[in-house]
């Protein structure tokens, strides 16, 4: 049987196959649903499909969310792609990011990877890299199997709810999935992959969760176009030969005991940070009476 604990265990274990992250993850998550090849990729497959299309609507999305605090970003800033400092690349991912998580502020349908308030960093990021690298659907599904199974090891070893961990637990388990990913993308090797990993969460530790009226949407949407382009510079460091001082599963660690130490303020109870800000409390009376 497959078991991991660990990020260095799922290395460990592709690198004696000779194989790919995701292919160990697909294989462990078999034997543990008893479910098949098959309809294991189909599911993956759906997925990714599902992400694709909550960024198509994503990046034209003109609607607002029900407390009008979202909406109409994404399509600005991937109208402004061919005019930015940052280039297009970095735009669109922005762009793709944002519109995914304007979507889930519409009650529209998205993956969550790993969590809904994290949403379009994962789908963003991949879609970028494999247009990029002009990756074929195999390879993608693949991709995505490796950042479950980064999410995998994370959600044992620390938490991937803001209300447990802070932000760094959403939205930096989201850029450690999406930079890992898109180093499999980029053909990288999986010892790479564990240090793209451990280059996203570690710059992310600390990150506050204080969403302003208790909603999920400032400063969360714009904040997924942020750490998307930050798990795009951490992927791009760890093909580049850039390596993690600290180990990846170390930083895992510190993430929690972090996470643990964070004061409830700032771990999704709006009882902190910018949701106690004048406006914010003008904005939570201002929706809720």
């Amino acid at each position: 049987m497959v078991n991991f604990n660990s990020i260095k265990e799922l290395i460990e274990l592709a690198k004696e196959r000779n194989t790919s992250i995701g292919k160990i993850t697909m294989e462990y998550e078999q034997e543990h649903s008893f479910d098949s090849e098959e309809h294991m990729l189909k599911s993956m497959g759906d997925n990714w499909r599902v992400m694709q299309e909550s960024i198509e609507r994503g990046v034209s999305n003109r609607d607002k969310s029900l407390s009008g605090l979202t909406g109409g970003d994404a399509i600005k800033i991937y109208a402004h792609r061919d005019n930015s400092y940052t280039g297009q690349t970095v735009m669109t991912v922005a762009a793709s990011a944002v519109g995914v998580s304007e979507v889930n502020a519409v009650m529209g349908r998205i993956v969550a990877c790993p969590t809904a308030g994290s949403c379009g960093i994962v789908p963003a990021a991949i879609k970028t890299a494999a247009e990029k690298n002009n990756n074929t659907e195999e390879e993608i599904v693949d991709a995505l199997f490796t950042a479950a199974g980064i999410g995998l090891v994370i959600e044992a070893n620390a938490s991937i709810a803001g209300a447990y961990g802070g932000c760094q637990a959403e939205c930096g388990t989201a850029a450690g999935m999406a930079a890992g990913a898109m180093v499999q993308l980029g053909g990288g090797t999986p010892d790479q992959v564990g240090h793209a990993v451990a280059l996203a969460i570690k710059n992310l530790l600390g990150l506050a969760c204080d969403p302003v009226a208790g909603l999920v949407e400032v400063p969360c949407v714009k904040r997924n176009g942020f750490v998307a382009v930050h798990s795009m510079v951490a992927a791009d460091m760890a093909l580049a030969g850039v390596e993690s001082v600290i180990p990846v599963d170390e930083v895992i660690d510190a993430m929690d005991r972090i996470g643990r130490s964070l004061p409830r303020t700032v771990k999704e109870t709006a009882e902190g940070g910018l949701a106690l800000t004048k406006t914010g409390k003008e904005i939570s009376k201002r929706v809720f009476g």
